[in-house]
């Protein structure tokens, strides 16, 4: 097939809501493609000649009132978003080459800021649809998933409860009456209202990389302990199979392999930056399992990941990632991507990043 239908439902208690869906046309050279105001027609921008130029079409969806369903048809599209807004329009823009200026958490300036929005991820290639729900920079509405494939059972991913976001935002600040650090800070309000609570990552772009500095330490430093005195095995779950290393000085050594310096919070919580930089070869799946294993402090009670790992252990430690932790809690099931490496998981262990993946027979999305 060379497009897909989706249907997009409307169960939030406003009338004034609206979609916008984005990605790289697989079919016209991966060009930037955003999905016209009639929910069907392609839209091809060209490359403006400067920055920050407004979109030459209406690209708006509006969907209808609560309850209803609104169908979409897209055409073969990688990197793809699907967009809801609530009581305002969103705001995109193109930059040269041509690329589009995204809706962002991180801008105080973006006009954007203050609207209550949020997205579901996906890619349409071949005929086979992979979509998720992803909470990596913040999360905000209840979005779900249902991917009827052609064979089958359908495939469901249920999103947050209806309560979920202010839940979220009652455990960051009381975990930081709990532990004196900066979890109250994620949460965005504007006009007295929760809006979203941002990811530790984004929250450290927001606040200058200002947050969450030393958190991890005692962690780091208990885990590069334990490793010098038995080894870690990570099982990088691809052709380099298992592999151990030791902690020696300042790394963690896989011979012939590499080796990772001690990450900082920020590190952990970006999950690709200081030790965590460089994906090479075995270096991508060992940074996958160690950078995951971090954020669900799993290090100390697990010496061969991911394979011994228990979805019910994960978050355990007083030092975690309790920004994951809140937002898997807040979820009907359990699922959504909470940090880049939400995926890994132990073969046969519960999907914890919200997928759903296959030949697309019917595709909804709702909103609320």
């Amino acid at each position: 097939m060379a497009t897909l239908d989706i249907e997009l439902q409307n169960r939030t208690n406003s009338h004034d809501v609206y979609a916008y869906i984005t990605g790289q046309a697989l079919d016209n050279q991966n060009h930037v493609c955003l999905i016209k105001a009639d929910g069907k027609t392609p839209y091809y921008p060209d490359s403006p000649s400067g920055t920050i130029t407004p979109l030459s079409e209406n690209c708006s969806i509006r969907l209808g009132g609560q309850g209803s369903t609104t169908t979409v048809t897209i055409p073969h599209l990688a990197g793809g978003r699907i967009w809801f807004s609530i009581g305002k329009e969103l705001v995109f823009y193109l930059n040269p080459g041509p690329a589009i200026v995204e809706p962002s958490v991180t801008n105080p300036s973006d006009p954007n800021i203050h609207t209550t929005w949020d997205f579901c991820e996906f890619t349409f290639s071949n005929d086979q649809l992979y979509a998720n729900i992803s909470y990596v920079d913040f999360a905000s509405l209840p979005i779900s998933l249902t991917l009827t494939p052609e064979s089958g059972p359908d495939q469901k991913v249920l999103g947050l409860k209806p309560d979920g976001l202010a839940s979220i935002c009652a455990g960051l600040e009381s975990q930081n009456l709990e532990d004196g650090k900066d979890w109250h800070k994620l949460v965005f309000e504007s006009g007295g209202k929760k809006l979203r609570a941002l990811s530790p990552n984004n929250g450290g772009v927001m606040e200058g990389g200002n947050m969450f500095q030393g958190y991890y330490d005692p962690y780091v430093n208990a885990v590069w302990e334990k490793y010098s005195r038995s080894p870690l095995t990570v099982d990088t779950q691809a052709q380099w199979g298992k592999i151990e290393a030791k902690a020696s000085g300042e790394h963690l050594e896989f011979p012939g392999i590499g080796k990772f310096g001690k990450p900082t919070s920020a590190d952990i919580f970006s999950c690709s930056t200081g030790p965590f930089a460089s994906n090479e070869g075995a270096l991508g799946p060992l940074t996958a399992r160690i950078s995951a294993a971090f954020n669900r402090s799993t290090l100390l009670t697990n010496d061969v990941h991911p394979i011994n790992e228990r979805v019910e252990a994960y978050y355990q430690e007083k030092i975690t990632n309790h920004y994951a932790r809140l937002v898997h809690e807040a979820n009907i099931d359990g699922r959504g991507y909470a940090f880049p490496y939400d995926d890994v998981s132990a073969p046969g262990s519960i999907d914890q990043s919200g997928f759903v993946n296959g030949d697309p027979k019917a595709f909804v999305v709702t909103v609320g």
